[in-house]
């Protein structure tokens, strides 16, 4: 174990003291956005039959792209601020979040329904059941990760109280439990496992194994859940959790959730949130939505494998299903994976100049 001084390996006081992860769109690149979408746009088309090249960002694009690379490379989020929003329709605003992901990676998978991009807005679901998911709940959620290189998720709609996104560094949380718990952070560099919420594709089992952290090639992974730890538990051939591993849980979300390392923020309709998922460590206040159906809270995620990413351990196979760098890799295949995502992830590979993995998927 290692104690990891990067950029990723902020408190809050760097990131309020120097705001070189906050990128704005200009007025004039807004109106020249706004137009593009809604020359592009068309009623009924699939997303998967958008090209990339369909799309030019213009002087915007250079903005997009240093917001990435911050999140990539850099301090592991990044805010993208005035976009197009007000005179866009959902579909139109869903567009353009997807526009950018075209040309920042593939995107990936995130359910069941092996849907690529997902409406992050409440529709009753229960959080805490065995096939609970938080984007689709008004619920308060545990600090996690998702199943992808990078997650960019863009407002239209915010609550109208609550819904307030929370962030810590996985790396900063790693160096503090070294120094503060050695003993738990040893636990925390052994493997957990984590219920995939009933959303396993045929080759999948319902659970994974994964440690909290682990250090590869000079790089530190992080990874986190306890929902799913929790939810894991009711597999046969998952081991209990011992006393010093729940220990290691409370400590860990204690140390997250310190003021001076977690970064609060409420997205503004028009802002981009991208997150590193090997760094990074998010989650989001309970919230209260408007009455009137056009005002509630509502967001679009995506989940994105870059061109340009690292190689992840070994472990994280059973997780991403690749780990090798410059593949597209992670998501939730679900069971609805078909020819067309498989058309489409070639078809973005290709325009990335990316590999598709392969090797036969172990579990």
């Amino acid at each position: 174990m290692n104690n990891f001084k990067t950029p990723a390996s902020w408190e809050v006081d760097h990131l309020t003291s120097n705001e070189d992860w906050v990128f704005t769109i200009t007025e004039t690149e807004k109106q020249r956005l706004s137009a593009l979408i809604k020359s592009a746009y068309e009623e009924g088309r699939d997303l998967f039959d958008y090209l990339p090249d369909e799309f030019d960002f213009g002087s915007s694009w250079k903005t997009i792209a240093k917001a990435v690379s911050e999140a990539h490379h850099g301090k592991g989020l990044a805010i993208i601020k005035g976009l197009p929003r007000e005179d866009l329709s959902y579909e139109e605003f869903k567009l353009l979040s997807w526009a950018i992901g075209l040309r920042v990676g593939v995107a990936r998978p995130q359910g069941l329904a092996s849907h690529y991009i997902s409406a992050v807005r409440n529709i009753g679901t229960n959080y805490r059941a065995a096939n609970g998911r938080g984007y689709s709940s008004n619920a308060k959620l545990d600090f996690h990760v998702d199943v992808a290189d990078l997650t960019a998720l863009t407002c239209y709609n915010k609550a109208k109280s609550g819904g307030q996104s929370m962030i810590s560094s996985g790396v900063t949380a790693q160096n503090y439990l070294i120094k503060e718990r050695p003993d738990l952070a040893e636990i925390a560099y052994q493997y957990f496992y984590f219920s995939r919420q009933d959303e396993q594709a045929s080759d999948e089992k319902p659970f994974y194994s994964l440690p909290l952290f682990e250090e590869d090639n000079g790089n530190l992974f992080c990874n986190w859940n306890r929902n799913r730890v929790q939810s894991a538990q009711k597999f046969e051939g998952v081991i209990k959790l011992s006393a010093a591993q729940i220990e290691t849980m409370d400590v860990l979300d204690e140390i997250l959730r310190r003021p001076e390392l977690m970064y609060t923020m409420y997205l503004e309709p028009g802002d981009m949130q991208i997150l590193n998922n090997y760094t990074m460590f998010h989650s989001r206040t309970e919230y209260i939505d408007f009455e009137n159906e056009s005002d509630k809270r509502c967001l679009y995620r995506l989940w994105l494998a870059p061109p340009d990413s690292i190689k992840l351990p070994e472990s994280w196979r059973g997780f991403y299903r690749s780990v090798e760098p410059a593949t597209v890799r992670g998501g939730i295949r679900g069971l609805s994976y078909n020819k067309a995502c498989s058309d489409f992830d070639k078809k973005q590979a290709k325009f990335l100049n990316m590999k598709i993995d392969s090797r036969p998927y172990k579990n």
